[in-house]
């Protein structure tokens, strides 16, 4: 390569959580990497990103071209409803900090990932990428969710003060291998694997907290790596874009259940507390911006990607831990 053209170098904060992990099978096993790249998934234990001076070593060490920016500090809904603060200053701390070392050392593109969660609470349904600001988010974990709204923010500051193509994307309810599969506080969908499972050893019911009725859009983890990477390599907007299956591939609860159940061979009996609350009972995103620019993409059949995700859960995860 002449001089101009380095080979890029890609480093991934949060690389060992969800999407890293996804994002990682992709690069390795399915030709994501271009040859002449490096790419560097980074823990929680190499660098505190809290830490500005964590943070500007870890650069320092690998000198990335470009960034794909996934790490955060979240917790389960109890943890956030009792520590916004907390998760507000820790996680505009870590944005902060990647965005500026990125920006103080010339990395080309940076792409952050948002969370659906910071959608307006009271809003109109699909919401689309410009509806965003439209209002708070839920209460319910408002400190987590502004910060993530920050990175929007500033990334159309990067690109008005200094041409930066800094830019995010928002996923909807992501689920696979290596997720948080705890009861407790996992993800909704694994939380709901590993109950099963349970159920299943222990020949019990399986309690669905809730009655099954809110609706969700679930995407599998593998995909979202791909398409992160598509917007690394491709996409060219500052405005984030949603990373969704569509409006017709929203499911109940009580459907997802069902999918586990017989992914699982579970065929003892589910069991809705009522009494729990639903939550929002939709959230229900917009693809038609990602469709535009990728008519023709295959998101993994639900079905199917529960199955590999709990066939996956049943090889590696140790259920001591849970």
């Amino acid at each position: 390569t002449n001089g101009s053209v380095w080979p890029m170098c890609v480093l991934v904060t949060g690389g060992s959580g969800l999407v890293g992990k996804a994002i990682e099978h992709v690069v390795q096993k399915e030709g994501g990497k271009h040859e002449g790249e490096q790419w560097i998934f980074l823990s929680s234990t190499d660098a505190d990103l809290v830490d500005v001076g964590q943070t500007r070593a870890v650069f320092e060490k690998y000198r990335p071209t470009h960034v794909i920016h996934l790490a955060a500090k979240v917790g389960g809904l109890y943890l956030h409803m009792r520590e916004n603060l907390q998760f507000l200053r820790d996680n505009i701390k870590i944005n902060d900090n990647v965005l500026q070392t990125a920006h103080d050392m010339g990395v080309t593109k940076v792409v952050s990932c948002l969370s659906s969660c910071i959608f307006p609470d009271k809003t109109t349904y699909p919401i689309d990428e410009t509806m965003i600001h439209n209002g708070p988010p839920h209460d319910s974990n408002f400190g987590y969710s502004h910060a993530k709204r920050m990175i929007d923010v500033q990334n159309r500051a990067y690109f008005q003060q200094y041409g930066h193509r800094y830019t995010a994307v928002i996923p909807t309810n992501v689920f696979g291998p290596y997720d948080n599969f705890n009861i407790e506080n996992g993800h909704v969908l694994s939380a709901l694997i590993n109950k099963t499972y349970k159920a299943k050893k222990e020949g019990t019911p399986v309690n669905v907290c809730g009655s099954g009725a809110p609706r969700r859009q679930f995407i599998y983890s593998l995909d979202v790596g791909r398409l992160i990477i598509w917007v690394l390599r491709e996409y060219e907007e500052i405005d984030p874009i949603i990373v969704s299956v569509g409006e017709e591939d929203e499911v109940s609860i009580k459907e997802a259940v069902d999918m586990i159940a017989q992914a699982l061979d579970f065929k003892g009996k589910i069991q809705f507390d009522t009494t729990l609350s639903d939550g929002q009972m939709k959230k229900t995103a917009c693809n038609s911006k990602l469709r535009r620019y990728l008519p023709d993409f295959t998101f993994t059949p639900l079905k199917e990607a529960i199955k590999m995700t709990c066939d996956w859960f049943m090889t590696n995860y140790d259920t001591a831990r849970t």
